[in-house]
C-alpha cells in the first residue's frame, strides 16, 4: 500500500493512494467504522493500520490526488540517518573504498520537505548538489537486532534526496552543516509498504536535472545491504518508530568533478525509484538574512 500525508486548504490529513486517486482518513473512517487517529505516525505505528489493513480493498478511491499537496510522509521523525559512500560506484568515483560499517550522517528533521516544494538554497552556497537515495521507514522500536529482525523492523520505503552544499561540506571537513539546511531533505512522494516491494535490493534509481539524466543506477550496487544497515545501526543507537534511514547514493553526483554543474535557481530535480514513485522539487535561491529574532 502507498500511504501519503496530505494537505488541502491548510488542513492536514493522510490517506491511501491508488494510481492518481486517494482514499482519505475521513473516508477510511466512514467506510471501516474504525476511528483512526489524526496523527499519521499514530496510525502507522500504533496498531491502527494493522486493524484496517484487511478492509483496504473495499475503500473508495474517489478524490484526485492532484487536489492535495503531498507533504513529507513522516512529519517529525526522531532521527534522520543518512549513509555516506554506501554505493560501490559512488565510492569509486570519489577514489574511495566503500566502508565496512555504516558511515553515518544525521540530518535535522527541519530539513524535511515534500513533493513539488522548493529546495531553498541560501545565496552564500555556491555548490549545491543532489543525491537520490532509497529511504527506509522504521516501524518499531529496536536495539541490537540481527538480520532477520532487521527485515521485520522496516515498515516501508520512499524516495529521498540528500541535498548537500559541497562548498560548506569541504570547508567544515564534515557533513552536518552542509547537509542540514532547511529543505535539504526532500522525500516522498509517499510511503510504500514492504509487502509491495519483493526485492528492495533490485530497484532502479534515476535523477534528472531539467530532464537530463545525471544518476542511473540500482540498489543492487549498495555495499552494505539493507538488513545489515538496520542491524548495524541498531547496535549503535536505539531505532524508533518513524525513524528514517537513507541508504546512500550511487554514482553521478557533482562532488569532486572537474566539470561539475551544480544546481542553480529554477532547476527542476526529478528523482525516481522503481515502484516507489517520482519525487519532484525546484531549486529556489534565497537571500541570507541576519535575523535578530527567534520564534517563541
Amino acid at each position: 500500500m502507498k500511504i501519503a500525508r496530505l494537505s488541502y486548504d491548510n488542513s492536514e490529513t493522510y490517506g491511501f493512494v491508488k494510481g492518481d486517486k486517494v482514499s482519505t482518513k475521513d473516508e477510511i473512517t466512514y467506510k471501516t467504522g474504525v476511528p483512526i487517529p489524526q496523527s499519521i505516525k499514530d496510525f502507522l505505528f500504533d496498531g491502527w493500520y494493522d486493524e484496517i489493513k484487511d478492509k483496504i480493498n473495499d475503500l473508495p478511491y474517489e478524490e484526485n490526488i492532484s487536489n492535495f499537496k503531498l507533504l513529507p510522509p513522516i512529519p517529525n521523525p526522531n532521527k534522520i540517518i543518512c549513509l555516506a559512500f554506501n554505493y560501490i560506484d559512488h565510492a569509486e568515483e570519489q577514489g574511495l573504498k566503500a566502508p565496512e560499517d555504516p558511515a553515518i550522517v544525521l540530518k535535522p528533521r527541519t530539513a524535511l520537505t515534500g513533493m513539488d516544494s522548493h529546495i531553498e538554497c541560501p545565496d552564500f552556497v555556491s555548490q549545491l548538489d543532489y543525491e537520490v537515495e532509497l529511504a527506509l521507514i522504521i516501524g518499531r522500536n529496536c536495539k541490537n537486532i540481527g538480520l532477520e529482525e532487521a527485515k521485520d523492523a522496516i515498515f516501508g520505503y520512499m524516495v529521498f534526496n540528500d541535498v548537500s552544499a559541497r562548498d560548506i561540506q569541504f570547508k567544515d571537513k564534515q557533513f552536518t552543516r552542509g547537509k542540514g539546511f532547511d529543505t535539504f531533505a526532500p522525500c516522498g512522494p509517499w510511503i510504500t509498504t514492504t509487502d509491495e516491494i519483493s526485492d528492495p535490493q533490485n530497484l532502479k534509481l534515476t535523477t534528472k536535472i531539467n530532464g537530463q539524466v545525471r544518476q542511473n543506477s540500482s540498489t543492487e550496487k549498495m555495499f552494505i545491504k539493507i538488513p545489515e544497515i538496520v542491524s548495524k545501526i541498531s547496535h549503535v543507537m536505539t531505532l524508533q518508530k518513524g525513524d528514517i534511514i537513507s541508504t546512500g547514493t550511487p554514482a553521478g553526483v557533482m562532488l569532486n568533478k572537474p566539470d561539475a554543474v551544480f544546481l542553480k535557481d529554477g532547476d527542476l530535480v526529478e528523482m525516481e525509484i522503481e515502484n516507489l514513485g517520482i519525487l519532484r522539487n525546484t531549486i529556489k535561491t534565497v537571500k541570507a538574512q541576519d535575523n535578530s529574532f527567534c520564534t517563541k
